[in-house]
């Protein structure tokens, strides 16, 4: 049964069938729509490619399910990945939004990774991603206000100032395209964006490497809602798309 309401179609729970649907598939694991399509039809073999389209998009706005790619979908209710911000990210960019207001830039914190990680690094950074031609402004703008400012810092850097820092800043350039997310009016980084900076960044993340990468996806895929599309259309913007397919590939393996 099929009822229409402002412009908006909903279809009747029975003939969701939602609650064999969940204990049919494993909650928190993703599935596809040849695999939502097969279950119907093992009910009603000659349903239609519409109503199956129609069931698959009122399971995704019932949040029976949550769309993350192409064809692709993971069971449950889920949750969209939201990085607290801290009192010194919201003066940095309120003082950045002050000096260039048509900026476009991004701002997080690496202890947002803390979450996701088994040994817990000592030292945190403040990054500031930014179009390119502002890069150096941004560094001498906050220079000039005493703060611990790096721009694009080697690893020889890395290792012999930053770490040494307080509180330090890293000023780098934002790849085009770069998936973020506003939140309180501060533009600050998605999930998927973390993830393809930490498996391409083996300096400034190189406490999130090897093993604990490994974990950080892992733990990342079991908590939150990724939008794999997303993701890889962001490895694509930094060249390693194929890379990156491979090596979900490979994680998805091992969480199975």
């Amino acid at each position: 049964m099929y009822i229409c309401s402002s412009n908006k179609i909903f279809i009747a729970t029975d003939k969701l069938n939602i609650v064999n649907f969940r204990d049919y598939f494993v909650e928190g694991t993703s599935i596809t729509s040849k695999e939502i399509f097969s279950y119907y039809r093992q009910f009603t073999p000659e349903l239609k490619q519409t109503t199956l389209n129609w069931r698959v998009y009122a399971l995704v706005q019932s949040g029976i399910i949550h769309r993350v790619g192409r064809g692709k979908f993971v069971i449950g209710k889920g949750s969209i990945y939201k990085p607290e911000l801290s009192s010194k990210i919201k003066t940095i960019h309120s003082k950045l939004k002050k000096r260039f207001p048509f900026l476009l830039n991004c701002v997080w914190n690496t202890s947002d990774l803390n979450e996701f990680m088994i040994h817990q690094p000592g030292k945190f950074f403040t990054l500031i991603e930014c179009e390119k031609d502002a890069t150096e402004s941004v560094f001498y703008y906050l220079k000039d206000l005493k703060y611990q400012v790096f721009l694009e810092p080697p690893m020889d850097i890395i290792n012999m100032y930053v770490i040494e820092s307080v509180e330090p800043v890293i000023v780098k350039s934002l790849v085009t395209e770069s998936p973020c997310q506003t939140i309180n009016n501060i533009t600050t980084v998605t999930l998927e964006k973390i993830l393809v900076d930490i498996f391409f960044d083996d300096q400034i993340f190189a406490a999130q490497q090897g093993s604990e990468m490994n974990h950080i996806f892992s733990t990342a895929f079991e908590k939150y809602i990724i939008n794999e599309n997303r993701l890889l259309r962001y490895a694509d913007r930094r060249g390693k798309k194929e890379i990156m397919m491979r090596y979900l590939q490979t994680i998805s393996k091992n969480r199975q």
